[in-house]
């Protein structure tokens, strides 16, 4: 009998829908060759379902939610919602409530895909980080003394708790081993001068680092790793780091491997229910022209089908990603990839059935 799993989908806001429905393509077009069903229900979370109703999320979403094999997220962002509504109100809040405490973002750089880097390709851009996802300056601790007056004071801590930063660590020991390439794993941190949090990071680390001698565990401070992500990015083969480090790094990385059109990543709870998102924005201006590049959204839903183990399904997708990459597209940019947004999904389709 074979393999059946169910997808929450939240297409989002702006260009969202469009992506999504060509991830989706190539999806069930690769299901039905290897072999497996996959099972959808929509959500209409985002900007619209608020401006109509007022509610971010239903009080029932996040249940919903958690009894899904993995959600399918677009965009989230709406021109007409205020910033940080939306972001807080239903991607903060479902990584968190659903304990998405791994942000797993490959940066990888495809064939024919311009490097904003000298005389750096695929050969040499190729690399994970794995971000924690729910602790750090992103717990939201702290807040205003006086707010609004000349003597006002904001506060915002940076919460490490041992259990966040070991689950964390470990997973980013196994992944490097699972993944088998340089079988270096490196932690990004600011000992320092964060000589709390990263002496806690440091300290785990290091202990961690004795169970698994197969692995060349090294250290580097996060500017050091900012400067080499342009300078030497072949030196790496995974990264892990805190909350915040994390969020900067992979968006360093993303330009280095071609910009916010071609990165995708996941937000991990290998207990529970895992979300997986194109990188990019909803780019409300673009929306309903067929012009969008939905590479990011596509790769994502092969790192979807990859991490509910279907790996072969998972390296079609990839391959076929590269081989419009490397052959068929003039550009990432909207309007400049030399067909639409709907002729991308075709032709991934089909190199992905070959």
């Amino acid at each position: 009998m074979s393999k059946s799993y169910n997808i929450a989908v939240i297409p989002g806001d702006g260009t969202g829908p469009e992506v999504v429905a060509e991830g989706l393509k190539v999806v069930h077009a690769v299901s039905e060759k290897e072999g497996f069903k996959i099972n959808l229900t929509s959500f209409d979370f985002g900007g619209e379902r608020y401006l109509k109703t007022r509610e971010v999320l239903p009080d029932s979403a996040v249940d919903d939610l958690s009894k899904f094999d993995a959600i399918y997220l677009g965009a989230i962002g709406h021109p007409d919602v205020k910033p940080g509504i939306l972001e807080k109100g239903i991607l903060l809040r479902l990584r968190f409530e659903l304990d998405q405490y791994i942000n797993l973002r490959p940066v990888k750089l495809y064939p024919g895909i311009e490097c904003p880097l000298k005389d750096k390709g695929p050969e040499h851009i190729d690399f994970v980080v794995v971000r924690e996802n729910t602790e750090g300056l992103y717990a939201g601790a702290g807040g205003f003394l006086k707010k609004g007056t000349p003597d006002e004071v904001a506060v915002q801590e940076s919460i490490n708790t041992r259990k966040g930063v070991e689950r964390c660590i470990r997973y980013a020991f196994e992944y490097c081993r699972k993944r088998n390439r340089e079988k270096k794993l490196t932690l990004c941190g600011k000992t320092n001068v964060l000589t709390y949090a990263f002496d806690l990071w440091e300290r785990t680390f290091n202990e961690i680092a004795k169970e698994y001698t197969d692995i060349k565990a090294d250290y580097a401070h996060v500017d050091a790793i900012t400067m080499w992500f342009v300078k030497n990015p072949e030196w790496f083969d995974v990264i892990v780091t805190d909350n915040m480090f994390g969020d900067i790094i992979t968006d360093l990385g993303a330009m280095i491997q071609g910009g916010m059109g071609i990165a995708a990543g996941g937000n991990l709870n290998p207990e529970g229910v895992s979300m997986f998102e194109p990188i990019g924005g909803s780019a409300p201006k673009y929306t309903g022209r067929n012009m969008i590049n939905p590479l990011a959204a596509i790769s994502a839903a092969g790192l979807m089908l990859d991490y509910l183990g279907e790996e072969n399904a998972g390296r079609k997708i990839e391959d076929a990603v590269m081989n419009v990459t490397a052959h068929h597209l003039k550009s990432l940019a909207a309007g400049q990839m030399g067909m639409t947004t709907t002729g991308v999904g075709d032709l991934v389709t089909k190199f992905a059935l070959e």
